[in-house]
């Protein structure tokens, strides 16, 4: 089977909607040989932070000398970007040879109530880690935890990153109800560590660690952290001090580079080989794309992959230090199941102009409907409609040089998209999954 074969099969999977539940999962690996099980996992969830956090914990095991195999979504280019392993996106004939396989062992795996785009996908990462092999794996979780494909596996150590409202269609209306489905990924014998939360999360954590009978680890409780931009970040655990500045910028990133740290030593307590110097390299040398990516200094333009209002705040907190003063020019462009009103609330009074856009996904919000929000948070900002992301960023790389800034954000797609414009890639050679 080839590459192109492999995703006329795979993605039009995605249009089957979501399938929550672990049952197809754990029939589907059986049949593939448990692949799941060949390594100890390390199993990360969260609203936002989660792809970072996994980043720098893949450095630091990378620094330890281990085969680290990666599993993240979505992609922002390339389908082959969500399976990594030691540091390297997975081939696309290795790909095609692993799809085949499972639809081969896998007799159901395409009929209509057979495996979804993520099931393939997340089977395809299992299958890859066991085969290479992996040392240790790290799962991302792909939405809610409970009853995420990824839930299969049996992890060593599992992290929550920072919760908000979002999915609420599938997860539940109230940041309670998102908490509980995050922390359905808590099992027993693995210690839960989480970053700062709101209190009624808070709860919902404590009460699923009871149940596990696990520890959990809490910021400011269990572990500490320097999350002030301009002091030398250090983590303080239980029994680790880690001292050296996260690479991915932002202040948020201090909690998700924390958050690995704890994941690490919760890991390392349990036998994992991993020491403090080496979680230090990888916070140094993580590497995240589309997360304050910075692609060009004159003017500076910024892609961040912020889609909800949790993360639009986080990103606001972050800008005057990034920007130095500098006038911004917001590209912004949102799915139609994000409040975009919300993020824009945050993002555009930031901004002396506004340019709006819909990301290339058959999801995408209108951007003309944008325009209302827009002026109602920013009332004397210029707000313009373009008809595509490439336009908005040519205009607002046009209005900032040459000593402004640009920031592009609302949409991991719509990060993707400009990156494979910047690239010089042709647009729709890979598509982006819908859910």
């Amino acid at each position: 089977m080839t590459f192109a074969e492999m995703t006329r099969l795979l993605f039009p999977r995605a249009n089957f909607g979501m399938k929550l539940g672990l049952e197809r999962m754990h029939k589907a690996l059986a049949l593939l040989g448990d692949p799941h099980k060949a390594a100890p996992v390390l199993h990360v969830a969260g609203t936002n932070g989660k792809g970072s956090t996994c980043a720098f914990t893949e450095a630091a095991l990378a620094a330890a000398g281990m085969r680290v195999g990666l599993y993240t979504s979505p992609h922002l280019r390339h389908f082959c970007e969500r399976i990594r392993i030691r540091g390297e996106d997975l081939g696309e004939e290795e790909a095609a040879a692993l799809f085949d396989e499972i639809v081969t062992r896998v007799p159901w795996a395409l009929d209509n109530e057979g495996l979804t785009f993520f099931e393939l996908a997340t089977a395809m990462a299992f299958l890859a880690f066991a085969r290479a092999p992996v040392d240790v794996m790290i799962i991302e979780v792909g939405l809610g935890g409970r009853l995420d494909a990824t839930n299969v596996v049996e992890p060593l150590a599992c992290a929550i990153a920072s919760l908000g409202l979002d999915h609420t269609q599938h997860l539940g209306p109230t940041l309670a109800d998102v908490a509980r489905e995050k922390a359905g990924i808590c099992k027993r014998f693995a210690p839960l560590v989480s970053a700062a939360q709101p209190l009624v999360a808070v709860q919902v954590l404590e009460e699923a660690a009871g149940r596990a009978r696990v520890p959990l680890w809490l910021p400011g409780r269990d572990y500490g952290f320097e999350g002030r931009d301009g002091q030398p970040f250090t983590y303080s655990g239980p029994a680790w001090r880690v001292q050296a500045e996260p690479v991915l910028a932002g202040s948020h990133q201090r909690g998700n580079a924390a958050l690995a740290c704890a994941l690490l030593e919760a890991a390392a307590e349990r036998g994992l080989r991993v020491e403090p110097a080496q979680a230090a390299v990888g916070l140094q040398q993580a590497r995240w794309p589309g997360r304050l990516q910075l692609v060009s200094e004159s003017p500076l333009v910024v892609l961040d992959g912020c889609h909800n209002p949790h993360a639009a705040e986080a990103l606001a907190r972050s800008l005057p230090a990034l920007l130095g003063g500098r006038p911004l020019q917001l590209v912004f462009g949102a799915l139609a199941d994000k409040d975009a009103a919300a993020m824009l609330q945050e993002l555009a009074p930031l901004a002396a102009g506004v340019h709006l856009c819909a990301p290339a996904s058959p999801r995408a919000q209108p951007a003309a409907p944008l325009v209302a929000a827009a002026r109602a948070a920013a009332p004397k900002t210029s707000v313009t409609v373009y008809k595509s992301a490439a336009e908005a960023l040519e205009a607002a790389r046009a209005a900032a040089f040459p000593k402004g800034a640009v920031l592009c954000c609302g949409s991991l797609y719509l990060v993707g998209e400009l990156l494979a414009v910047l690239a010089g890639d042709k647009l729709g050679t890979m598509p982006g999954e819908r859910l």
